[in-house]
């Protein structure tokens, strides 16, 4: 396979990301699937650079198209990323240059309800953030509601297991060998 792929996990903050996307590594892993993982929230933590600052933005595509250049030396081709928002089509063309124009994007959105999210924050958050991560959580939700593009899966989280939405996610890709 020379395409390059991207799985896109996004969704409000608790709902999940991470760790969904962490099992969707596992279950790649378990089946010989050669595949790379990033959080795409780590690839634009510079400070000063207040959300929506442009340069938070180049350094977070510059971060990626480097990290990228590595793995696909090495013969990588898919990529897990997670992040709240690179699922909105405004964020397809970073893709495209970190990873080549012919790059084929799967989008998801991981759902949950404010009161799971709200749980899930409240027993990770345990510094002085929390308020702004429950603010944040509930305006990202919002975006992600009016602007996810319509070919995105979208995959409710509560209630259930993470294996459960796991196998779900790697549902909207053609990554695993047909049984």
């Amino acid at each position: 396979m020379d395409q390059a792929e991207v799985l896109l996990i996004g969704g409000r903050a608790g709902v999940g990301k991470t760790t969904v996307g962490w099992e969707v590594s596992a279950r790649l892993r378990a089946a010989m699937v050669a595949h790379c993982v990033v959080e795409g929230d780590f690839m634009g933590q510079a400070h000063p650079a207040p959300e929506g600052d442009p340069r938070r933005r180049k350094i977070a595509e510059r971060n990626l198209t480097a990290l990228w250049s590595n793995y696909a030396e090495l013969g990588y081709r898919r990529l897990i990323y997670t992040q709240t928002v690179s699922v909105l089509a405004e964020n397809e063309g970073m893709f495209q240059r970190a990873m080549g124009a012919n790059v084929r994007i799967v989008r998801v959105v991981l759902t949950a309800s404010d009161a799971t999210a709200r749980e899930r924050l409240t027993g990770r958050e345990l510094g002085s953030e929390l308020e702004h991560e429950l603010e944040n959580s509930a305006r990202k939700a919002r975006i992600l509601d009016e602007r996810t593009p319509r070919d995105t899966v979208r995959v409710r989280t509560d209630g259930r297991s993470v294996a459960d939405i796991a196998r779900e996610v790697l549902g909207a890709t053609d990554w695993l060998p047909s049984a």
